[in-house]
């Protein structure tokens, strides 16, 4: 049983939580996120999980499907209009409903699925376990702008490790996917867990350094705060390098938010 898809399905059962307690109302309201509405980053993350559960069922089916998606964009279509063509209507309660469906399915094949198995995705390819955990640290970041316009408080959990981990695994890939040079010396990363354990990545140094709250580093990495909106210490010239510009998920590079303008928007309407 593959741990990182229990974390997946309890994530998202979280989420659905939330989700479930909306009025018709609330699924088009403006989000901080691209001035997403709440609908849309529900229909992101959707697809998200198909295509994630495709590339592990049916690899050629996957490339079809991504070749086709790709014409529509050329077409003049953004990904989030493409999106909701591919669901033809199917939006809000309705959506939830379905989206819950096929991540509890979707979560119990990849628990049955060989970890170290290489499946399709639209960047590299990645194996079983890193492709769950890569759909649970998307719908943990993409959530997070729903929590701001409800104004909701969010309770962490340890399941933030798999966000952190795919934080510090691309490192490296964050320099490259910006065409600049990947430094030598990754910085030491000390985060403070939800439960109070201590996590802890690379040789010790004092010079070199991210230290704070592991929920503020994924809220960093997944570029849903910017880093002057945390208490995280950055030490030396590396870590506040990748600091200002990391990014843990694929695609081409994205800026992180500008600071203050992500924020829980405490009493709003």
């Amino acid at each position: 049983m593959l741990d990182q898809a229990l974390d997946f399905r309890a994530e998202s059962d979280v989420f659905f939580a939330l989700l479930d307690s909306l009025e018709e109302h609330d699924w088009s309201r403006t989000t901080q996120f691209k001035d997403w509405t709440i609908n849309d980053v529900l229909a992101h993350i959707h697809l998200g999980n198909y295509l994630a559960d495709l590339s592990l069922q049916d690899s050629r089916a996957f490339l079809d499907f991504i070749r086709a998606f790709g014409r529509t964009g050329k077409k003049g279509a953004s990904r989030l209009a493409a999106t909701h063509e591919w669901l033809d209507g199917l939006c809000n309660r309705a959506l939830l409903q379905r989206w819950r469906e096929f991540y509890t399915a979707m979560a119990d094949r990849f628990a049955d699925a060989d970890p170290k198995l290489r499946v399709k995705w639209v960047g590299p390819d990645m194996s079983v376990r890193s492709s769950i955990s890569a759909r649970l640290m998307e719908t943990w970041a993409h959530a997070q702008a729903v929590y701001d316009v409800l104004g909701k408080q969010r309770s962490a959990t340890d399941r933030l490790k798999n966000v952190a981990v795919i934080g510090i695994n691309t490192f490296g890939w964050t320099f490259r996917n910006r065409d600049l040079p990947v430094p030598a010396d990754p910085p030491y990363v000390r985060l403070d867990a939800p439960s109070g354990e201590v996590w802890e990545w690379n040789p010790p140094q004092d010079e070199n350094a991210v230290r704070g709250q592991a929920l503020e580093f994924c809220q960093v990495v997944t570029q849903v705060r910017n880093i002057a909106d945390t208490s995280l210490q950055v030490r030396g010239d590396t870590a506040q390098s990748w600091m200002s510009i990391a990014q843990c998920f694929a695609g081409p590079p994205e800026n992180p938010p500008a600071p203050g303008t992500r924020f829980r928007q405490v009493g709003h309407p």
